[in-house]
């Protein structure tokens, strides 16, 4: 039985749902997004909430139940709200910085290097040494802020590259005499 799945996602003000088949089309004023329910469950829409519901009791009938309901969720936060994901920078001589639809890295390499900006998400340098990724679709910005931090990720000695804001690096002793 899924603790997720049983709780309805509730509508808020200025998010638009519609159900046509088995795709779901949320808008806001963040943006549209859609999703292509799986035919282990069937969805509605009524009194401004998605109910999620499971079509048999099969194991993947009830998997999909609660992993349905999250996507839901996550779409109907996203269009409203939006997701904000924080990179931080650390090193000497390390810094970012937007230029028009670019995202120049400098990263300790003997090159820039130059991320283009996709078309749906937002992102800003308050300093140069933070970096953050803002857009409606949560997969999205997360897979954005990771191949940002893929071209120096945290290495445990120094502590210099690219982490999450809340990430935490378990330090290494150097070597010994």
């Amino acid at each position: 039985m899924s603790r997720v799945g049983k709780h309805p996602v509730a509508i808020p003000a200025g998010v638009q749902a519609a159900l046509a088949g088995q795709v779901l089309n949320v808008s806001g004023g963040k943006g549209k997004l859609s999703l292509s329910i799986s035919a282990d469950v069937t969805a509605t829409i009524a009194d401004g909430h998605i109910t999620i519901v499971p079509k048999d009791d099969s194991k993947q009938a009830r998997a999909m139940w609660g992993t349905t309901r999250a996507l839901v969720n996550n779409m109907v936060t996203g269009v409203s709200t939006g997701f904000t994901r924080t990179l931080e920078i650390n090193g000497v001589g390390y810094r970012a910085a937007v230029q028009g639809h670019t995202l120049n890295l400098q990263l300790g390499y003997s090159h820039d290097i130059p991320y283009p900006i996709p078309q749906d998400i937002q992102i800003t340098c308050e300093r140069p040494t933070l970096i953050a990724i803002t857009g409606a679709d949560k997969q999205r910005v997360g897979q954005i802020a990771a191949e940002i931090r893929a071209y120096r990720g945290p290495e445990p000695y120094k502590g210099k590259g690219v982490k999450y804001a809340e990430e935490i690096i378990r330090r290494k002793e150097g070597k010994k005499k």
